[in-house]
């Protein structure tokens, strides 16, 4: 028994009126057909900026007073040694246990388990020179 795909073109888009003869946001979706057996769909959104509606024209924009309070908000200080640092592998298990590597990057995710990537010069049995430690389990090497 045969298959027969009905091949179909059709574009959904939005009723939306202005007002004021400003459009507010267009959208669409499109199905277009393909050659081959698969199928396609197109998404398109575009918004317009909508504009600023005060109840009196002489009050400031309190657009700009969020974007002022998250400049002034300072970055927090940098977690883990910093690159190229010589530190000292605490965790047992580890191949490269009290043995030293340098610090090749540092994750400052807070929430991340193993931020700090280290590389040794000595390879272990998989032929693999660098792993990621936990800030517990490394230990910072004064230069």
């Amino acid at each position: 028994m045969a298959m027969m795909s009905a091949s179909s073109a059709f574009v959904l888009t939005s009723n939306v009126t202005a007002s004021a003869g400003v459009s507010s946001s267009r959208n669409s979706v499109s199905f277009l057909p393909m050659r081959n057996a698969g199928s396609r769909l197109v998404v398109r959104a575009a918004e317009d900026a909508a504009p600023e509606t005060s109840s009196s024209e002489g009050a400031p924009a309190t657009a700009v007073a969020p974007a002022a309070a998250a400049a002034t908000k300072p970055k927090p200080p940098p977690i883990g040694p910093k690159r190229e640092s010589k530190v000292k592998i605490l965790r047992r298990e580890s191949y490269w246990f009290k043995n030293v590597g340098s610090v090749v990057a540092v994750d400052q995710d807070p929430k991340t388990r193993y931020p700090v990537v280290v590389r040794f010069a000595k390879v272990n049995y998989a032929n693999i020179s660098t792993n990621n430690y936990a800030l517990d389990e490394i230990e910072e090497l004064k230069a």
